[in-house]
């Protein structure tokens, strides 16, 4: 189904690296950065989101419809997270 061939080495590199992102996500509530924590803590979850999708689910790789079916969960989270967040601002 891929062409592509994911190595061990390769996958653990990647798998270190989220435990570095998770340590640096924990590490940064402790940090006085103030409106600075929401931009930081969203960056490093982006960050954890596309080694997760480019490595571990392999959607470079895959057929088309798997990306558009990815694609569409994405959609389908900005509208949960826009339709929440308007109710939440219109309650204040």
């Amino acid at each position: 189904m891929t062409d592509r061939a994911q190595t061990i080495p390769g996958l653990v590199a990647v798998y270190v690296t989220l435990l570095c992102l998770l340590a640096l996500t924990a590490g940064s509530t402790a940090l006085p950065v103030g409106w600075w924590s929401t931009p930081v803590s969203l960056a490093i979850a982006f960050a954890k989101t596309f080694l997760i999708a480019a490595f571990f689910m392999n959607l470079k790789g895959q057929p088309g419809i798997v990306r558009v079916f990815a694609v569409a969960g994405l959609v389908w989270l900005t509208i949960l997270l826009t339709l929440s967040a308007s109710d939440y601002f219109t309650r204040m």
